[in-house]
């Protein structure tokens, strides 16, 4: 005869519970509550990649972070040959005296012109190409396309300013096409009032391919179950990039349009440097060049600083704003507002 079978006997639930154990839960709604591993656990854990954290660290701390609190001087009417505490200080004059400077406002508005131009051609051409390199069937052929439309973005800006002399100058490639054929040469590189299109066609061509890759991250992230069920409801090619596509990119979108209204006034230094004997100060001073010849080359350090100081706050005003209505938006954003 078998033993009369026991009734098991209740078990009180245990404290330690993983991450989201539905016997955690919030006070309101009932909701599982998410715990974090303590610091101790999550250092063991994690320490190889916070030693490779550190040079970018170190790199961060030592050329951005610090240099901040050289603003300072953007307050004051600072000498090279004086300390920064001993230089006088001047409230606002410096600012009042920037914005009397006829040369700044040509400066603010050749950079604005720049950026609208740069914003409105650079941003759709990575996620154009990233479409594109994802609708690629060939292994093979995706991955050569990828390299060299990545490989201008390892070119410094003297380079890809050679090419364009190369391909675009007096006695470049094109220009040489035209007049064997009995056509005037076009002045590609020299004319002031085709700059803007010149210099946003050379960033292009360089970053793009950068910008490309940070796409086809997002495109990989997409589950691919779902263009099939649309294919199998019959769904075109043109209708699954629009309903599936772009919608899943839509993250990754509004955080690097953020992120580039952030640096909208920063169009470049090297590249307007190396074309202003081409053009002429008028057309290639930006606010950046402009920061260079008052402070450094006009020996006018506060003014150059103030300049600066100016740009980086209209930066972070853009962001602030930028990031604000991508949570209208119902998008995180570069962070998750108190509301979220």
């Amino acid at each position: 005869m078998s033993p009369p079978l026991e009734r098991p006997r209740d078990r009180k639930p245990s404290r330690r519970t993983a991450n989201g154990d539905p016997s955690r839960r919030d006070r309101k709604g009932g909701r599982p509550r998410k715990t974090r591993d303590p610091f101790g656990v999550r250092l063991r854990r994690d320490w190889q990649m916070l030693v490779l954290m550190i040079p970018g660290a170190l790199r961060l701390l030592l050329f951005f972070y610090i240099p901040i609190f050289g603003n300072v001087i953007a307050f004051q009417d600072y000498q090279p040959y004086l300390k920064i505490t001993e230089a006088p200080y001047v409230a606002m004059q410096n600012f009042i005296d920037l914005f009397n400077d006829s040369r700044f406002f040509l400066a603010l508005k050749n950079t604005l012109i720049l950026a609208v131009i740069q914003l409105v051609l650079f941003f759709p051409v990575p996620i154009v190409l990233a479409l594109v390199v994802d609708s690629m069937v060939t292994p093979r052929l995706r991955k050569a396309f990828q390299s060299i439309v990545y490989l201008p973005h390892f070119l410094s800006w003297v380079l890809v300013i050679a090419l364009f002399q190369q391909m675009l100058g007096g006695a470049g490639f094109i220009n040489k096409f035209l007049l064997s054929h009995g056509m005037d040469a076009i002045p590609f590189m020299t004319n002031p009032s085709t700059f803007p299109l010149l210099v946003s066609l050379e960033s292009v061509w360089k970053d793009a391919g950068w910008g490309m890759i940070i796409f086809l991250a997002a495109l990989a992230s997409i589950d691919a179950s779902l263009y099939e069920s649309a294919a199998a409801d019959g769904a075109g090619r043109f209708r699954r990039a629009w309903h599936i596509t772009l919608p899943g990119m839509r993250p990754v979108i509004v955080l690097l349009l953020i992120l580039n209204l952030g640096s909208i006034l920063t169009v470049g230094f090297e590249q307007f440097i190396l074309q202003r004997d081409a053009v002429g100060a008028d057309a290639s001073e930006v606010l950046d060049t402009y920061a260079y010849y008052t402070g450094v080359i006009g020996g006018d350090w506060s003014m150059g600083a103030a300049a600066g100081l100016a740009k980086g706050v209209v930066g972070t005003i853009l962001v602030l704003m930028a990031n604000k209505v991508a949570h209208m938006l119902g998008e995180d954003g570069i962070y998750r507002g108190s509301e979220r």
